[in-house]
């Protein structure tokens, strides 16, 4: 194994690659330092995100800055209610000609994909993204193609306009790595925000990184340790969502389906591509809990009864972190 000095040194290093990247989206992103660092773990980590906040939160402009900041190719669907999945995966088209049928590759065939009001498609073409999130491919009629790497999708929603929208299928909702909630600037960021974007002078963002050394941070990120104890500690969260009885938490009644086997997993991941971020080479349970919320929200169902004491699965995320022992 690598001397975690050697690695400590390597993500320092990285480190001021990703510097880089967030000073060319800070030309154009104003405040929203959390969002940011959750798009940069799912770029690490190579897990999908879901962007949830009322319009006008700059999420579509959050997505687009740092693809261009990104040396990887990047497409956008806007979803509508009108839309068929071979909008999204593409088609086998008729040649006349030779009498022939030939794969018309969709907008899903690139690096970085923005979903964006990805809650606007009716439930067929949501699920025609499954196989593409979760296998990194596509299948048009009878030939299956892998999508180039890396591939993520970052998809956005609208949580307060509900006519003409459908709810994510929970089989896709638990294919996101991470479920971002975006709220409003303050009223700083807010005055910086009405100062920079009421003039006519556009910022031009760079870009500072390419392919190759996302892959090169992919391969760091699987050096970053994680000790016995914190991944214990994961592991103590995700079952407290499941069986909270056995943890002292009078939580039964509130949750009606806990978090999956793939929250334990993004949760081991990213809070070690956290600790990256943060120039550290081993992940602490500190890291499990600032991105706990993200990890977990959209993987807890609730009760009907929760749901009319209007709780949240927010609300049953702080219980749990705030009784759960921390090592």
């Amino acid at each position: 194994m690598t001397d975690i000095t050697q690695i400590t040194d390597l993500i320092k290093e990285q480190a001021a690659h990703v510097d880089k990247v967030r000073q060319e989206v800070n030309k154009v992103l104003v405040g929203q330092e959390k969002l940011l660092d959750r798009l940069l773990i799912a770029l690490l980590s190579g897990g999908h995100i879901l962007l949830e906040g009322v319009p006008g939160l700059a999420k579509t402009t959050a997505v687009q800055t740092l693809s261009a900041a990104l040396g990887i190719d990047f497409k956008r669907i806007s979803f509508t209610p009108d839309l068929l999945p071979a909008d999204v995966i593409g088609t086998m088209v008729y040649n006349p000609k030779d009498a022939t049928f030939t794969a018309h590759e969709g907008p899903v065939f690139t690096n970085l994909l923005l979903a964006d009001e990805i809650n606007r498609a009716p439930a067929k073409v949501q699920s025609a993204l499954l196989e593409a999130m979760q296998e990194h491919c596509v299948t048009i009629g009878s030939k299956t193609t892998a999508l180039p790497e890396p591939f993520l999708v970052m998809a956005t929603q609208n949580p307060i306009e509900q006519e003409g929208t459908y709810p994510l299928p929970e089989a896709q909702v638990d294919r996101f790595m991470m479920k971002c909630v975006i709220t409003y600037p303050n009223k700083d960021d807010e005055r910086r925000i009405m100062n920079r974007f009421t003039r006519k002078h556009v910022n031009t963002v760079q870009n500072v990184l390419s392919a190759k050394e996302i892959f090169e941070m992919r391969d760091t990120l699987d050096q970053v340790y994680c000790d016995e104890k914190v991944g214990d500690y994961i592991l103590d969260i995700v079952f407290a969502t499941r069986e909270p009885d056995k943890y002292n938490l009078d939580l039964k009644d509130q949750i009606e389906y806990g978090a999956s086997p793939r929250a334990t997993l993004f949760l081991n991941i990213a809070a070690r591509a956290n600790a990256m971020l943060n120039g550290r080479a081993y992940a602490t349970p500190q890291d499990v809990k600032e991105i706990a919320y993200d990890v977990l929200r959209h993987r807890i169902v609730l009760t009907y009864e929760a749901e009319a004491e209007e709780l949240t699965s927010e609300d049953i995320i702080a219980k749990i972190l705030n009784e759960i022992p921390v090592p």
